[in-house]
């Protein structure tokens, strides 16, 4: 028995040689592996197996590999004398590891590596160079896989192409094209439900918590209820996964159902280090109009200005305060904040709140008047603006201007689908040789000039449509208020102004959106 040796054999499958049927299966490259190494076994009787190592789908750079890290630790404890792969390279593409493991720490622990296709073996001390060589070798088709992988997709993401996996929660993958997205008829009405909810006063805590208590299953619940299976890491089992304020927060803010795509925000450090960093949002890649909307520009709108005043919801209702960043005392400046008693809610200066001055603003308001001055002086407004056949004959005028900046608009995208099609063809030229890299960046230059120019047109178009909006449409929505809320306060109102009492009476200087 001294005279056998102890032999362990690592087999890697990677990326590039799925072939398998069934996930379960081994595929063709693990059976030849496997074959190979155990005939070479079978031809030296000092040989005997002891275990086999198997890491699937799995690169060979130097990142986790299960049955790699098992395979190190039982070297370590003296379990192997020798460790038998097919090549080096199925033992590691990188050079840290190659020069860690093989012609370091393997030659402490008294293992002897054999690598058969490339002839790899490290009790031939002649042959270490060519080991080497063999690993930078291997180390710079790593790097220059990686760059081609980025550059596809960077490529990809200029032409519109969704790249990622996974669809946003509220669409689905396209069934014809993967880089496409579709609207999911169920999940987009919840998604439009949770910005219906936030315009009317909820914060992402209430919404949260509203869809658990309605039993709407949360974004990664429900996709993998729809057979997509996601990498979830959590401490909770799968289906007590529940709606969060993470969750509210990253629909409301993300332009995907604008029907725009905004990518390439973030990468790995390198093809080595997968750790993720954020990029400089100047290098993002967006393109607009590229699937159908969930969500349309005006709500989004309205959802952005109110999450950056950054209101805060009552803690009671989980509503916000209807007034709240808008009433403001007219002696100091100062905020007016609400105050409860017993029997009425009131707002009063911040200022002599806090007493950190004089202000001689110190009696509060009722919120209900507060509340029914602005209803009635809003519908005085409403009324002055409101004529409905005027309105017909200014919309049509409206109409007609917008619908030819509109038109503009789409001439000017058709250019710009050109220009990404001919760099998807540039691109291919530049694959099959055809073109130089130097050939290629300096058209690829031009051409990206070229669109920065057409999108410049576009948002200035685009700027004159909102202009040809005249800011009194927002009273031309309504006939006739009976209750406020959020979102006609801040959609009318910039700013109140409430003054000391005086005879009996108080100034209230209401600030329009017009």
């Amino acid at each position: 028995m001294n005279n056998l040796f102890k032999v362990g054999i690592y087999l890697r499958l990677s990326s590039e040689d799925k072939d398998k049927i069934n996930k379960d299966d081994d595929s063709e490259s693990i059976k030849n592996q496997r074959n190979m190494l155990k005939e070479y076994i079978d031809k030296h009787s000092e040989f005997i197996l002891i275990d086999e190592y198997c890491d699937e789908d799995l690169s060979g750079a130097g990142t986790y590999r299960p049955q790699f890290e098992r395979l190190i630790k039982d070297c370590e404890k003296g379990k192997l004398d020798i460790v038998l792969c097919k090549s080096q390279s199925r033992f590691s593409r990188d050079m840290e590891i190659i020069e860690k493991y093989i012609h370091n720490k393997f030659k402490e622990w008294n293992i002897r590596f054999i690598g058969l296709s490339d002839n790899a073996d490290t009790d031939n001390e002649g042959n270490k160079k060519a080991r080497q060589i063999n690993g930078l070798v291997n180390e710079w088709y790593l790097e220059d896989v990686s760059n081609n992988i980025r550059s596809a997709f960077n490529a990809k993401m200029k032409q519109g192409e969704f790249i990622s996996p996974f669809a946003p929660y509220g669409y689905e993958i396209a069934k014809d094209n993967n880089n496409k997205l579709v609207i999911d008829p169920i999940a987009s009405l919840i998604v439009k439900q949770i910005y219906h909810l936030y315009l009317n006063g909820l914060g992402y805590t209430s919404i949260a918590k509203y869809l658990n208590n309605k039993n709407i299953s949360s974004p990664s619940v429900y996709k993998y209820h729809k057979g997509i299976k996601l990498n979830i890491v959590s401490n909770k089992k799968r289906e007590e996964i529940k709606w969060n304020n993470n969750a509210i927060k990253t629909i409301l803010t993300n332009e995907v159902y604008l029907g725009h795509l905004v990518q390439g925000k973030r990468t790995t450090i390198s093809y080595k280090n997968h750790k993720i960093k954020k990029k400089e949002q100047s290098s993002w890649i967006r393109k607009e109009n590229i699937h159908e909307a969930i969500i349309d520009e005006e709500t989004f709108k309205k959802v952005k200005k109110i999450r950056e005043k950054r209101i805060r919801p009552m803690v009671k209702s989980g509503l916000r305060h209807i007034f709240t960043n808008k009433v403001y005392c007219l002696e100091c400046g100062q905020k007016m904040y609400k105050k409860n008693s017993s029997k009425y809610t009131y707002l009063i200066c911040s200022s002599h709140k806090r007493k950190i001055n004089n202000c001689s603003n110190n009696k509060a308001i009722r919120y209900d008047i507060l509340e029914n001055i602005i209803l009635k002086e809003l519908n005085k407004k409403i009324n002055n603006y409101y004529d409905k056949k005027e309105l017909e004959k200014l919309s049509l005028i409206k109409y007609n201007k917008i619908k030819d900046l509109e038109e503009n608009i789409l001439y000017i995208k058709k250019e710009i689908l050109k220009i990404n099609n001919y760099l998807k063809n540039l691109y291919e030229d530049k694959v099959n040789g055809i073109i130089t890299n130097k050939q290629f960046n300096i058209l690829l230059k031009e051409y990206n000039k070229e669109e920065n120019i057409y999108n410049k047109q576009i948002n200035n178009i685009k700027e004159k449509i909102n202009n040809i909006k005249s800011n009194k449409e927002i009273f031309n929505k309504y006939n006739k208020l009976s209750k406020l809320n959020n979102v006609i306060i801040e959609e009318f109102i910039k700013k109140i102004e409430i003054g000391k009492i005086e005879k009996k009476k108080r100034d209230i200087i209401i600030n329009w959106n017009i």
